[in-house]
């Protein structure tokens, strides 16, 4: 993306004494698509991450020609916190993009109550591990399309998700993962889609 930076929070803010919601959700997607961005974006407390150099030991291992200025890399998850009103927090775990760290992602599903896949229209095909995870463990999502500035091909939402194969129920929506504000409207968007079909599951009963 561009020179454009996510601020750090500089204090920790206290949880609020009224909330009564805590929601677990994971960042997934490929390498560099910004999942670290995107909970350093947002949290209201200085994030957990376990970011380190890249160094030769990766080279023929990890696949890096998308992401050539990229230096550092996760090596087993981001931590963050948000609370999106009073009554309601959001604790987010960023996963690991490579793949040689994959096998963590389905210890990391456990009692996860939603997921963001963030997509690089670049790399589209990075994220079909993610939704196939995520539809085996039948865990609600929503794809957020990080819109780099050197993406030159601008495709829009309806052909990302043909390409995807993604149903019309699974929301998708843009994003700048370097925004907070966008960063939240992701959030909000899944934690409206989780509201909906807990509505249309109880309307079952």
């Amino acid at each position: 993306m561009g020179s454009a930076t996510s601020e750090l929070p500089s204090h920790r803010t206290p949880l609020n004494d009224a909330a009564e919601t805590g929601l677990k959700i994971v960042v997934v997607g490929g390498f560099g698509v910004g999942k670290t961005t995107l909970v350093r974006s947002v949290s209201e407390i200085r994030p957990l991450n376990t970011e380190e150099v890249m160094t030769q030991a990766g080279v023929g291992v990890d696949e890096t020609s998308a992401v050539a200025g990229k230096t550092t890399t996760t090596v087993a998850f981001d931590f963050g916190r948000i609370s999106l009103n009073e009554r309601m927090v959001l604790y987010l775990f960023g996963a690991p993009g490579q793949e040689r760290f994959w096998f963590l992602w389905d210890r990391l599903f456990s009692g996860t109550l939603g997921a963001v896949v963030l997509v690089d229209t670049r790399r589209m095909d990075d994220s079909w591990y993610a939704i196939d995870r995520l539809e085996h463990h039948r865990t609600p999502f929503v794809v957020a399309v990080n819109r780099f500035d050197d993406d030159t091909s601008r495709y829009s939402l309806d052909e990302i998700r043909q390409a995807l194969a993604l149903p019309g129920h699974v929301p998708m929506v843009d994003c700048d993962a370097r925004v907070r504000q966008s960063g939240k409207d992701v959030l909000i968007t899944l934690v409206n889609h989780l509201h909906e079909m807990a509505i249309a599951e109880e309307a079952t009963l």
